[in-house]
């Protein structure tokens, strides 16, 4: 569990200097802005890396239950979730212009379809931070986010849809060898 304690701090500590308006401060203390980039990619990415090592490694505690026949629920949130994600990450689309930041919608519902999906302290603790943070950041970006540059385009909420989807597939399909843990839909 430490492991994945310290990833989630490593991960989270670059964002919160950009949030806290450390970061101005801490750009001008290096040589270039350059530099700042290359050590928020490098502690992001190890965090993500000890994430990933310290969830699979962490002892396993059960905390809560969740309920079996209604893991289904995980599947209707984990759909817009990947189609939000997928729509952030393409030009602007109807979903990038009503939610201001997809990608940060999609990770709250991929986060709350976990922490539904999984009781376990480990899992909590990954997804609850996650989803917290993403919503937190949501809210807080609504009055500041700026709206679309270019007007939205149908094509790009059929492509987000399409692709969404058919991620969303191949996450279902390919979960277990994945993450350990396969899905069952039955």
């Amino acid at each position: 569990m430490p492991l994945l304690v310290i990833g989630l701090l490593l991960f989270f500590f670059p964002y919160l200097l950009r949030e806290t308006g450390l970061r101005d401060r801490v750009v001008v203390k290096l040589p270039s802005e350059a530099t700042y980039k290359s050590a928020f990619s490098l502690a992001t990415a190890i965090g993500l890396g000890l994430i990933v090592l310290g969830k699979s490694q962490a002892t396993f505690f059960m905390v809560w239950q969740p309920p079996f026949e209604w893991r289904v629920v995980s599947h209707f949130l984990m759909l817009p979730g990947i189609i939000l994600v997928t729509a952030g990450n393409i030009p602007p689309s109807h979903f990038a212009a009503v939610t201001r930041n997809p990608i940060l919608l999609g990770v709250a519902l991929w986060g709350l379809a976990h922490l539904w999906s999984n009781g376990d302290l480990a899992s909590i603790l990954l997804f609850g931070t996650f989803t917290i943070w993403s919503m937190l950041k949501f809210v807080t970006m609504w009055g500041t986010a700026k709206p679309v540059s270019r007007a939205p385009g149908i094509v790009w909420d059929a492509i987000a849809i399409l692709f969404g989807s058919l991620l969303y597939a191949l996450v279902a399909l390919f979960h277990g060898p994945l993450f350990g843990v396969g899905l069952n839909f039955a």
